[in-house]
């Protein structure tokens, strides 16, 4: 019914709602009622318009679906992957930002329709004014605000508040949701932002009860048919702060080689399938680490308690020991379920200096630096192999936002990362590996995370790029691969070019997400690929430990297209959360960054061009802050946006600016609710 909708609205453009019943003619009540299922479904998926009148085909000439951005009181920007529309505001509308909207292209620009708002809550500060509370919200929605049940609170002083909208009129209806408390105290702002964009924080009664159930050692019971590690050296090796560690080392030198062991924490065996906790999990999808706090999957209790591979006490894991010889190839591996006793919690910050020679760090790791040095050979040799087999290395950058006691920044800095890290990270790489191989050869229902190659037009930019800096290249777009894009990043040797183009390569990538199907990881060069490692705060990994031990550890009677099935619904479910949670880490990160900089409005930064648009160009400064140039108020002339080479051309004098660029600014403005900071080009004087 759908198809033949399609086909006709294809070759009419338009029709009537009686002519289309002409054309499908529904001959029982039952058609009939197909055929309008049929015409919502199409609405909803945004294939066709229904002004109750006529129905329209929305295809890129007159119609065009997108996301709605507030920018003024009189416009809103409208943009999808393919196109950008600035939009007078609709009276009869109110349109806020990540609405999904649809406009009509011709013959001007129009709002015609929502089909769903993006903003359902937002955050403010009730003030009293002459024992009168009124609501500000932090955001200009440019429009008035109306609480309905500011009545049920009693406020004495600014109190920051989350409000849900009940009614989008004019003016805006909301409900006070969530009493935060003063709003410059620690935390709240942060509070705020999470709770406004829905983030689960609370976990109910009914997990509290269910976590309680669950003990607090490792019982003699649940050893049976588990390897016994206990009396292997063991060690965990994660962040200085880090709470919950979900995976340990322990490694032999031997007649072959390397015997690596990496032992992952056993969650599936207390977080059982369908249970509260396990749904709780499943709605979060992964922990959110925003810069004062951690939004965990799974209560603390678990995490931080008897998932958690603390020291000195036992743990039950699932192991997977793998054979690497003296070039770091694999030759064997072999995943089992296992108890193990971790004997030293390390830090990459003390196993860094323990590498460098560092004689007190030797002296307090004098246990475990045979293990520690024996880890840094074998690494040395998987990330051989990693670049070898073309995997690319983007060298991001990770900002570190340091706070005082009240939350405030005082300083944003590169989070420095040292070859403990990198160590770790190569370990539980081969074991991702190992496991996603022996899921897929054996034919087990597993979900793999997926990189799939990138859009040739994306490549595309790269060379762009490449030929605006005068970079020499040698890939083609249409046929590149990991390796390829490696080496050419490997070959720029300024600094400068290298971050752009490395950024530039990066933005050209797909996502990664997951998939019930193996399609492998284009930016490893990998063929096979899964997340087994962190099951504490992926639930991606949960599900591989409980196939693992459905259909290898223990053969439980299940039916593989059935898991198979579910496993493509829960990629999806769990591949949007991830996108969200990296959403809310920027966002926060954007705002303390604005946060930061609001003390230094006048002051004059350095930085590099990273994104070049018509309406200016972004400047980003050596410790991760960014901000905007708008175009406006460049000087003595008018520029022109070369959308080809990403590249904004003076009329008059022929300034260029460009990615990579290195320039120096002004900060002129700071919105830190919308986390946007603005500076201005300080022009250099030629002086005679």
């Amino acid at each position: 019914m759908k198809e033949k909708i399609i086909q006709y609205l294809e070759e009419k453009k338009e029709c009537k709602i009686r002519d289309l019943e002409k054309i499908v003619r529904p001959k029982s009540s039952k058609e009939f009622t197909e055929m309008v299922k049929s015409l919502n479904e199409l609405e909803d998926e945004k294939l066709i318009y229904n002004d109750h009148t006529s129905l329209y085909l929305i295809d890129d000439i007159h119609f065009m679906a997108g996301s709605a951005k507030d920018i003024s009181r009189y416009e809103i920007a409208v943009f999808n992957e393919n196109n950008k529309v600035y939009v007078p505001k609709n009276k009869k509308m109110k349109i806020f930002d990540k609405d999904e909207v649809l406009v009509r292209l011709k013959p001007e620009p129009s709002l015609i329709k929502v089909f769903n708002h993006g903003l359902t809550n937002i955050t403010g500060v009730m003030i009293v004014k002459k024992k009168k509370a009124f609501f500000y919200s932090d955001l200009d929605l440019h429009c008035s605000i109306r609480v309905v049940n500011e009545k049920e609170f009693s406020f004495k002083k600014r109190t920051k508040v989350v409000c849900q909208i009940v009614k989008y009129t004019d003016p805006l209806e909301v409900r006070i949701i969530q009493v935060l408390g003063h709003p410059d105290d620690a935390g709240v702002d942060i509070s705020a932002m999470l709770t406004s964009n829905q983030v689960r924080q609370v976990f109910n009664g009914k997990i509290v009860k269910e976590c309680k159930r669950i003990p607090t050692k490792v019982q003699k019971d649940e050893l049976e048919n588990r390897k016994d590690l206990r009396n292997l050296l063991t060690v965990t090796i994660d962040g200085d702060d880090a709470k919950d560690f979900d995976d340990a080392i322990s490694i032999v030198k031997n007649e072959k080689g390397y015997l690596l062991y990496v032992h992952i924490a056993d969650v599936s065996h207390y977080v059982k399938e369908n249970s509260a906790l396990d749904q709780e999990a499943y709605l979060r999808g992964n922990s959110i680490y925003v810069c004062d706090r951690v939004v965990p999957m799974l209560p603390f209790d678990l995490s931080n308690g008897i998932c958690s591979l603390n020291p000195n006490v036992d743990r039950l894991t699932i192991t997977c020991a793998m054979q690497v010889d003296e070039r770091g190839n694999l030759l064997t591996y072999n995943v089992f379920p296992s108890v193990i006793h971790s004997d030293k919690r390390c830090t990459y910050k003390k196993v860094n200096a323990c590498l460098a020679g560092d004689e007190t760090i030797l002296e307090e790791y004098s246990e475990v630096k045979g293990l520690l040095f024996t880890l840094e050979s074998l690494a040395k040799l998987l990330k051989k192999q990693s670049h070898n087999r073309g995997c690319i290395d983007f060298n991001t950058k990770e900002a570190k936002i340091i706070m005082d006691k009240n939350g405030y920044p005082v300083d944003v800095t590169v989070l420095e990362r040292g070859f403990a890290e990198q160590m770790i990270e190569e370990c539980m790489i081969l074991t991702n590996v190992c496991v996603a191989h022996h899921m897929h050869v054996n034919k087990i229902p597993s979900m793999y995370r997926v990189h799939e190659n990138p859009d040739p037009k994306k490549v595309a930019t790269i060379c762009t790029v490449a030929n605006s800096l005068r970079i020499p290249f040698d890939f083609y777009p249409d046929e590149v691969n990991a390796s390829q894009i490696q080496k050419f990043l490997e070959s720029i040797q300024d600094e400068n070019a290298y971050e752009v183009l490395s950024m530039v390569a990066l933005r050209s990538m797909q996502k990664a997400r997951y998939d019930a199907h193996c399609l492998g990881h284009f930016g490893l060069a990998l063929e096979e690929y899964c997340h087994f490692t962190s099951p504490i705060r992926r639930y991606s990994d949960l599900v591989v430990h409980r196939m693992l031990h459905a259909y290898c550890f223990h053969e439980q009677k299940r039916t593989p297209s059935n898991d198979e099935k579910k496993i493509e619904k829960q990629a999806f479910h769990i591949s949007e959360k991830e996108r969200d949670a990296i959403m809310m880490e920027r966002m926060v990160n954007d705002y303390k960054k604005a946060q930061f900089m609001e003390k230094r409005i006048g002051q004059v930064f350095e930085g590099t061009i990273v994104g070049v648009m018509s309406f200016g160009f972004f400047v980003e400064m050596d410790n991760t802050v960014e901000g905007l140039v708008p175009v406006h108020t460049l000087s003595n002339d008018f520029y022109d946006y070369d959308e080809d080479t990403m590249t904004l051309k003076g009329q008059t004098h022929g300034k260029v600016f460009q990615m990579g660029m290195r320039v120096r600014v002004v900060c002129t403005d700071v919105q830190r609710e919308k986390g946007q900071v603005t500076f201005s080009l300080l022009e250099r004087r030629n002086h005679d």
